[in-house]
């Protein structure tokens, strides 16, 4: 895997063809307490771009880690800090804030401990070992559009 350099100067990791063509819908169906889907308005046009996530939850507090690198929807989400994040009985319109380089090492390591078994996200992580390489934002607020997360009373 090579680093690619597209619009700005951070590292982005193209991910492989079958994670890009079929990964992301596989694993919503295959591990669906795991991945959700995230929707972003873009930052130029703001027509809404959806991704696959897998959501960090760490000591009472949710997490979004772009594993793959200074990504579309990491530059999307930085822009506009709103999202809607969709589980599979659920939806939540929620808030985000970007979370400061020196306090995202504790929170890889524990994205690792609970995703890195999913295809490709350790090797992305040994690819790009810097914690500046991977935004990471906290999930400050949320607003529940439809049904109730698993596993949490909201």
């Amino acid at each position: 895997m090579g680093v690619a350099r597209i619009v700005t100067d951070k590292p982005y990791l193209r991910p492989p063809w079958p994670a890009r063509a079929i990964g992301g819908r596989a694993a919503r169906l295959f591990q669906p307490s795991i991945v959700h889907s995230l929707t972003v308005p873009g930052r130029v046009t703001g027509r809404e771009r959806t991704v696959p996530v897998a959501v960090l939850d760490q000591n009472g507090e949710r997490y979004l880690i772009s594993a793959y690198g200074d990504t579309e929807w990491s530059r999307n989400l930085r822009a506009s800090a709103h999202a809607r994040l969709r589980g599979r009985r659920w939806t939540q319109d929620i808030d985000t804030v970007e979370v400061p380089i020196d306090e995202r090492p504790p929170l890889i390591a524990e994205y690792l401990r609970q995703h890195g078994r999913l295809p490709t996200v350790q090797r992305t992580f040994d690819a790009l070992p810097d914690p500046a390489d991977h935004p990471t934002f906290r999930i400050t607020a949320h607003r529940l559009v439809r049904g109730r997360p698993e596993g949490r009373r909201s």
